[in-house]
């Protein structure tokens, strides 16, 4: 049967008291990291390919659709298009409501570097859904700038801030550590910088810092609060991550040029393009074995004695 928009509703109701009481929330991450923020530039898009293809498995992963400059009101800068594909990483109760060819992100992202936008949005919620990211990038800074942003005196009152270090292997998930990803035990050969003993921020030079503030609005009654929470709670381990690796991958992309990243880029999109080609339908043995996720209680789809598998992911 086709899959319509307007099905989710049925899974996610709309509030019968309206929306204009509830509000989205806001959260500005700062991390701190032993790098100019020219170095960070080249080690962020290196590092963003390489978790791209890392994440890319079977039926799920990511799909670049669009990487090109941009100049908009006076910005210049390059523009990507992306979608994630959740395939088997959402937990099988909901995949058996909606194909997993319905269930994706689209991500749309503007770097004019130093400041950057992230835009993601679910296409069958439409504007129920926003999920943004705002970027900004300074030298010399250890997070001590209260407002960034500029945000207005209501919202700045509001507003969480959250450190990061990238130090503390307590911010992921105890199966995710690897101690080659670990800053406080990597040294780099290229740069003599690291390991990152506790505090190494105080003396580090150079020295940047990384601020994101983070919006998530997810307009549903009787959900918006957990998955809201939810999502937001995820941030810290994929910021924490994904900046330890970026990094101790620094031995890797030191020294890259712009052009070189733009080659490894289209490089990288082309594999991924691949990679989702070959990957196994919906409903095939391949996918059944690494579907999994908690059932709803009435549905009988586990019981004590067929525990479903445990969901891992950059998602679910």
């Amino acid at each position: 049967a086709q899959w319509h928009r307007s099905h989710i509703f049925l899974l996610f109701p709309a509030s019968p008291f309206g929306f204009n009481a509830t509000t989205m929330i806001r959260k500005e991450f700062r991390i701190v990291l032993p790098t100019t923020t020219e170095e960070y530039r080249i080690g962020q898009l290196y590092s963003v390919c390489m978790a791209q293809k890392m994440e890319t498995k079977g039926d799920s992963g990511v799909e670049v659709l669009k990487n090109e400059p941009y100049e908009k009101d006076g910005n210049t800068g390059q523009y990507t298009s992306k979608v994630y594909h959740l395939g088997s990483r959402i937990p099988a109760w909901i995949a058996a409501l909606a194909p997993a060819s319905a269930l994706k992100l689209e991500e749309e992202a503007w770097n004019a570097f130093p400041d950057c936008k992230t835009q993601l949005g679910l296409p069958m919620l439409g504007d129920r859904f926003t999920f943004r990211i705002e970027s900004k990038h300074f030298d010399n800074d250890r997070g001590t700038q209260e407002n960034v942003f500029d945000l207005p005196e209501k919202e700045l009152k509001s507003r969480e801030v959250e450190m990061i270090d990238i130090s503390d292997k307590s911010l992921i998930p105890p199966e995710e550590y690897d101690e080659k990803l670990d800053p406080a035990l990597f040294s780099s050969e290229k740069t003599g910088r690291g390991p990152l003993a506790k505090g190494w921020e105080a003396a580090a030079d150079p020295v940047m810092c990384a601020y994101k503030l983070v919006t998530v609005e997810f307009r549903y009654w009787g959900l918006q609060t957990r998955v809201q929470n939810y999502m937001m709670g995820m941030e810290t381990k994929i910021f924490a991550k994904f900046h330890r690796q970026l990094f101790c991958w620094i031995d890797e992309w030191h020294g890259m040029s712009i052009e070189d990243i733009r080659a490894l880029e289209e490089r990288i999109a082309g594999e991924l393009s691949l990679a989702l080609a070959d990957a196994p339908s919906k409903g095939s043995e391949e996918v059944k074995e690494v579907e999994g996720g908690e059932a709803p209680a009435d549905s009988g789809a586990a019981t004590s004695a067929q525990k479903p598998a445990e969901k891992k992911g950059w998602l679910w």
